[in-house]
């Protein structure tokens, strides 16, 4: 389970703080996503502290980018529900 502690949206970035509370993935987690300026999302997981970063890979081009915003909460929603 996943539970959401924070949100912060800062220009083209959103991060959401996680605290992971069983499974192999446990312990304090930032989902960050951010808005290129073509309209590309790149989006990010990592541990809160920690020198690793993981991208996820693809492409993730958006039609507008107002929709970064429902995006970021889709995959908080997704997370949390987990």
């Amino acid at each position: 389970m996943y539970i959401l502690k924070k949100s912060r949206f800062d220009g083209n970035e959103k991060t959401s703080t996680f605290t992971a509370t069983h499974g192999v993935i446990s312990g304090e987690l930032e989902l960050r996503t951010t808005c290129q300026e073509d309209g590309t999302l790149e989006l990010k997981i990592t541990y809160i502290g920690a020198i690793d970063v993981y991208t996820l890979p693809g492409s993730y081009p958006v039609h507008d980018v107002r929709d970064h915003d429902v995006i970021h909460q889709m995959l908080v929603n997704v997370l949390e529900r987990t």
